[in-house]
């Protein structure tokens, strides 16, 4: 017998260590007023993490796309415009080599 697909896992609490060590990682310097707001803000958010894994979606299909749309791609056709890359070259401010020539982009 298999893993059932809904699960529950208590989360933990973060303490005051958690935040400082997780706006370490982020490279925030944050006071001990931010710490408390944000020490609410994620437990707000890890229960709602908690409320989602509660969801039963035993017979629930994934969903993979949500337009409607099938494959959209289009075979790769060779056109013939009639007009040779030379001559689309002529309509180009500098050429070199067979190539546009721009003017230097990184410094």
């Amino acid at each position: 017998m298999g893993l059932p697909l809904v699960y529950y896992v208590e989360m933990a609490k973060l303490t005051h260590e958690d935040i400082l060590k997780l706006a370490q990682l982020s490279r925030l310097n944050i006071s001990d007023d931010e710490i408390s707001h944000f020490e609410k803000e994620i437990e707000k958010i890890l229960d709602y993490v908690e409320l989602l894994q509660s969801v039963d979606l035993e017979n629930i299909e994934p969903t993979y796309q949500v337009t409607g749309l099938q494959n959209v791609m289009r075979a790769d056709e060779v056109q013939d415009y009639g007009v040779t890359p030379e001559e689309l070259l002529q309509n180009a401010p500098g050429i070199e080599d067979g190539h546009i020539k721009v003017k230097r982009m990184i410094a």
